[in-house]
């Protein structure tokens, strides 16, 4: 039996052996953190080379296959959303970034924290088995990963469900992934699964089912409303920057909506413009409290967060979310990545990663009270509260050569360091509101033993 409160514990379960050390060698680039813009209004009113401060992308534009596309619809139908140019320019069926590339890693455009070290995936699977033993160890529970990239992190987690087989000896775990790229959902499941996998029919929800290396069952599918309902975690890792947003400048005349336009000088190029009168958007999305000149919104973001908060409330579980956002205090964070570098938003749709701040106050607010929520709360300060010091040592104690020594470093300092990736990721859950407080606690608040502390969102105590 793991005693409550399970960290430390859980931690010294994987903490020893070591296991397999870092998986990459060499130096990983991360891009570097958004640079300051110049006033959104001024990038919105004229013909502009990109949002804000961007730099321009390094050689001549070529009018890329979704490009041309854009621009014949801008011509029939005159300026799109900054929401409508996103999902064109990234799930496209057929010229969209992630739907034809989705370049993570190395070679691609952007790495992420489960590319960078095995120990972020490590502590994340100690979280949910944490979450799971404080919530009473029920008999079965879902891991449900929205966006899953390359399948890495939930490779490191699997492999963190297989360490501790004996604690989860009597659950039935299974994974369901949420991918919408037919190139992603190959790799995740040549990484997960080898080749242990099956299409399904049309009818069925999942259009892809599997069996993980270590035995447990992998389902795939395309919306979150087709996993099955029952005991789950969530599990969001740099899912909602990707997520289409809508642009807002306050102007003399009231808010107006940043739209995509083609630029009348030159005409294969993309611009920004401000919509002439209040749109749709302006009137549903912008709050009469708001303080901010500028401000994006991400409708599907506040969906999928009401969905999640739905599903946790009738169904128990939690739901965990990582990413780089503010909690309602940031204006004009629309950047594009390529090649590891900054890159125009507007220059070759479709070939690069467009991505933008998660505002946690927006997705706090539209949990509409379902579930209770913890943070954010920044990445070194949730890693170091999940005991990455201690799993840190033990690896640098069982590495045999200098090069695994020094990557095992490079790591921990590219997922810590204030000016790397430790301050610009944030950590974000939903709870069932009696995971924080007893339903009874009110009317007898001697009555019940108090709850186990929930892990990452504060200080870790070794006992």
């Amino acid at each position: 039996m793991v005693p409550l409160p399970a960290r430390p514990a859980l931690l010294a379960a994987v903490l020893g052996p070591a296991g397999r050390l870092s998986r990459h060698h060499g130096n990983r680039r991360l891009p570097p953190p958004p640079l300051p813009t110049a006033p959104a209004a001024a990038a919105a009113a004229r013909p502009s080379s990109g949002t804000g401060g961007q730099p321009e992308a390094e050689g001549p534009s070529r009018a890329t296959a979704l490009l041309r596309h854009l621009l014949l619809k801008l011509r029939a139908t005159g300026p799109v959303t900054v929401a409508e140019y996103m999902r064109e320019a990234l799930t496209n069926p057929g010229q969209g970034y992630y739907t034809r590339r989705g370049g993570i890693g190395e070679s691609g455009d952007f790495v992420t924290s489960p590319e960078i070290s095995q120990v972020f995936g490590e502590l994340i699977g100690i979280w949910y088995i944490s979450e799971w033993i404080a919530t009473g160890k029920p008999k079965a529970f879902q891991l449900v990963e929205l966006g899953p990239g390359r399948g890495t992190l939930t490779d490191d987690i699997l492999r963190v469900f297989n360490q501790l087989a004996s604690v989860l000896s009597k659950c039935d775990v299974s994974i369901h992934l949420v991918e919408v790229s037919p190139k992603l959902s190959e790799i995740q499941a040549l990484m997960l699964a080898g080749e242990k996998v099956q299409l399904n029919p049309e009818d069925k929800p999942a259009y892809m089912k599997g069996i993980s290396k270590t035995g447990i069952p992998i389902f795939w599918y395309r919306d979150i409303q087709d996993v099955p309902p029952g005991y789950s975690f969530y599990l969001a890792h740099e899912f909602f920057d990707a997520l289409p947003i809508h642009k807002f400048q306050r102007t003399e005349k009231g808010w107006r909506e940043v739209l995509v336009d083609i630029d009348p000088e030159v005409p294969d190029q993309l611009r920004f413009v401000l919509s002439p009168s209040s749109t749709p958007a302006t009137e549903n999305f912008i709050q009469p409290e708001e303080t901010r000149d500028h401000v994006e919104v991400c409708p599907e973001a506040g969906v999928i967060i009401q969905r999640l908060a739905c599903r946790i409330e009738k169904d128990g579980g939690a739901a965990l979310v990582a990413d780089y956002g503010h909690d309602g205090t940031k204006t004009d964070t629309f950047r594009g990545f390529r090649n590891h570098k900054l890159h125009n938003v507007l220059r070759a749709p479709g070939t690069a990663d467009l991505t933008a701040d998660v505002d946690f106050s927006y997705l706090r607010k539209m949990t509409q009270g379902r579930t209770a929520t913890l943070g954010p709360i920044k990445q070194r300060e949730f890693l170091k509260n999940m005991g990455i010091d201690l799993r840190l040592q033990v690896l640098l104690q069982n590495s045999r050569d200098t090069a695994t020594h020094e990557q095992l470093l490079h790591s921990y300092d590219m997922l810590m360091n204030p000016k790397k990736m430790g301050d610009c990721f944030n950590f974000f859950a939903l709870l069932p509101h009696h995971r924080l407080v007893h339903p009874d606690k009110k009317h007898k608040p001697e009555s019940k033993s108090p709850l186990p502390p929930v892990a990452g969102f504060g200080e870790l105590l070794l006992k």
